[in-house]
């Protein structure tokens, strides 16, 4: 099988034991693609902070220099005046009642949810089905919003959520294999920088534990962690 073939070839270019400058991983991520689409660039950060207590979550969002490079679907809980500026921004879908009916029918064709405070009553209601699937707004990421306009155009331009899991992970997408490797750099290192500076004053001993790239269909290269540090400023 031509994949399983792809896939060997693709762990046996990587040492697992060894640490990759950035510039090193991504020249061994884009070499080793080999799928059919356009594989999504992932980063993994391992935190040495206990998600379990309050004071040492760590979570926010941050607009990625050079997007995504796919379309996201901007879906906006407003009414009268804030929703003629959410659709003048590009939104995707703007409604109220109408559209919290839609997904409680079973509806998710959007990537994220924003809100204005003055309809938390409705999105409330629905949040059993948004919280699950990382789409409920929350002020702390800028989803709920008295701004609506710029919070569009950030989702349009690129900004993601990043949330450390159970075991301590941020799992966050950083670009396309298609992406000039100075891109998909100049994206991993505005997501590290703002981790960095997130880090809960709570968490004690190493911060930063150990940081993996990988394309959708590829194997996890593991990044020296000091030198990526080192560019960050």
């Amino acid at each position: 099988m031509a994949t399983g073939k792809n896939i060997k070839k693709a762990k046996e270019a990587i040492d697992r034991s060894q640490l990759y400058s950035l510039d090193e991983a991504l020249e061994l991520l884009k070499s080793g693609a080999f799928a059919k689409f356009d594989e999504t660039v992932d980063i993994s950060v391992r935190l040495g902070v206990d998600p379990r207590k309050a004071d040492q979550m760590v979570r926010g969002a941050v607009v990625l220099p050079n997007g995504l490079g796919k379309s996201v679907r901007v879906l906006v809980f407003a009414k009268g005046e804030k929703a003629q500026e959410a659709e003048s921004a590009g939104a995707d879908f703007v409604g109220a009642d109408d559209l919290a009916e839609k997904i409680q029918g079973g509806w998710f064709d959007f990537d994220t949810a924003i809100a204005s405070p003055d309809m938390m009553g409705t999105v409330g209601k629905i949040g059993r089905l948004l919280g699950p699937r990382g789409l409920m707004p929350n002020p702390k990421v800028g989803t709920v919003t008295m701004d609506i306009g710029k919070a569009v155009q950030e989702a349009k331009s690129g900004k993601i959520e990043y949330r450390v899991e159970k075991a301590g992970i941020v799992h966050a997408p950083v670009g396309k294999v298609s992406f000039d490797a100075q891109k998909l750099k100049e994206n991993i290192v505005s997501l590290m920088d703002v981790l960095i500076k997130a880090k809960p004053s709570a968490a004690k001993g190493t911060y930063l534990k150990k940081i993996t790239i990988s394309s959708t269909m590829g194997p996890g290269i593991n990044i020296d962690i000091p030198q990526l540090q080192a560019l960050i400023k």
